[in-house]
């Protein structure tokens, strides 16, 4: 499958074109991709708002009340409830990793098992998070383990 790219002036309209000899699965699946809008989440910080994009994000975190969401360089205070952030996480490369932590899975560099059952994952910014032993199953599906 050729592959090309053509930048164009900003007054023009940006478009995806495929062309295929039949609609396949395969092109099914890459048109739904394309399609899936990725979320914005408003991030506070400095009394400043900020708008991220889901896939930005590397994890959220609960800590004191508060959520976080942690980006490759920056931390944001998150308005939404963990719980919420879950519902809107659902299909876009997110899953809960323990009780106070949703990681986004396309930020994941390394996994490797940990104490008790639980394992620990190495982001691609270096950071480590564990993956709570209730969600390991999750996990290894997502990655195909």
């Amino acid at each position: 499958m050729k592959i090309s790219i053509e930048e164009i002036n900003k007054e023009m309209a940006e478009e995806i074109l495929i062309r295929c000899h039949e609609v396949d699965d395969e092109i099914v699946e890459i048109v739904n991709k394309l399609q899936m809008e990725d979320p914005n989440i408003h991030g506070y910080q400095n009394d400043k708002v900020h708008r991220i994009l889901l896939r930005d994000i590397y994890y959220f975190e609960a800590v004191d009340g508060k959520v976080f969401g942690y980006c490759k360089d920056n931390v944001y205070e998150v308005k939404q409830k963990l719980y919420e952030l879950e519902e809107l996480c659902q299909g876009k490369n997110c899953f809960r990793a323990s009780k106070s932590t949703i990681l986004n899975i396309s930020k994941i560099s390394s996994v490797y098992p940990s104490i008790s059952g639980r394992f620990e994952v190495v982001l691609d910014n270096g950071e480590r998070t564990v993956v709570s032993r209730q969600y390991v199953p999750v996990l290894k599906n997502m990655l195909g383990l």
